[in-house]
């Protein structure tokens, strides 16, 4: 039996490995281009991303305004188009053991979900069931509870029967907003503050993929 009837990942740094190979070299590009007089290691980048957020980041820390917010995310898109990230190791036969047990896998992330759909097909991955990405309106982006909420309303699931997977705080406010317990993924990278975070105030906290298949199966 099934701990969770579905689970809900996030995409960038925990089913794949990305943002340092893609996302932060392509956010570099933009800084160059945009900001030359300002720096950022990829610490910095992944503490603004897990809070307040992408969008923060891009809106309030650095001011950019509409037409700076498209050449961001044009060269993002540029470099994302060219690259097709790794999955971490034994996230394949998590989700494959998962699918074999009639569990559902949606995807809820800020990648467009055109990548999503790609990345899961070239590592071999389950199709996800409902992929909530970039491309939906804000109002429809995490942290926001809709992905969440529409995933309950699709497939006819109570918050108790979905785990959210997620390394970032973004992910951890819908899940708690909507009552959806929360599995911090805290293998992509070491930085102290969000592991306290995270380890403190997530129901779960998993240092390795396989701790995350242990525990669902």
């Amino acid at each position: 039996m099934l701990r969770h009837r579905c689970l809900v990942f996030d995409h960038d740094d925990t089913v794949v490995d990305s943002t340092k190979n893609i996302h932060f070299p392509a956010f570099q590009d933009t800084l160059k281009q945009l900001r030359p007089d300002i720096t950022m290691e990829i610490d910095e980048f992944i503490l603004h991303c897990f809070h307040p957020g992408f969008s923060e980041l891009l809106s309030k820390h650095l001011s950019f305004n509409e037409e700076e917010l498209q050449i961001q995310e044009s060269n993002w898109l540029t470099c994302v188009e060219n690259h097709i990230p790794t999955i971490f190791s034994g996230m394949k036969e998590l989700m494959e053991r998962h699918k074999e047990q009639g569990g559902n896998i949606c995807v809820v992330s800020h990648s467009f979900s055109k990548n999503i759909y790609r990345d899961y097909e070239k590592n071999g991955l389950p199709k996800p069931d409902l992929v909530f990405g970039w491309d939906r309106p804000a109002k429809e982006r995490k942290p926001n509870p809709y992905p969440l909420q529409e995933i309950m309303h699709q497939l006819d699931l109570k918050p108790e029967e979905i785990l959210m997977v997620d390394d970032l705080k973004p992910g951890y406010d819908m899940a708690k907003a909507c009552n959806v317990p929360f599995a911090a993924a805290g293998w992509a990278y070491n930085i102290p503050k969000i592991n306290d975070y995270m380890s403190k105030q997530c129901d779960f906290y998993f240092t390795k993929v396989k701790d995350l298949y242990n525990y669902l199966f």
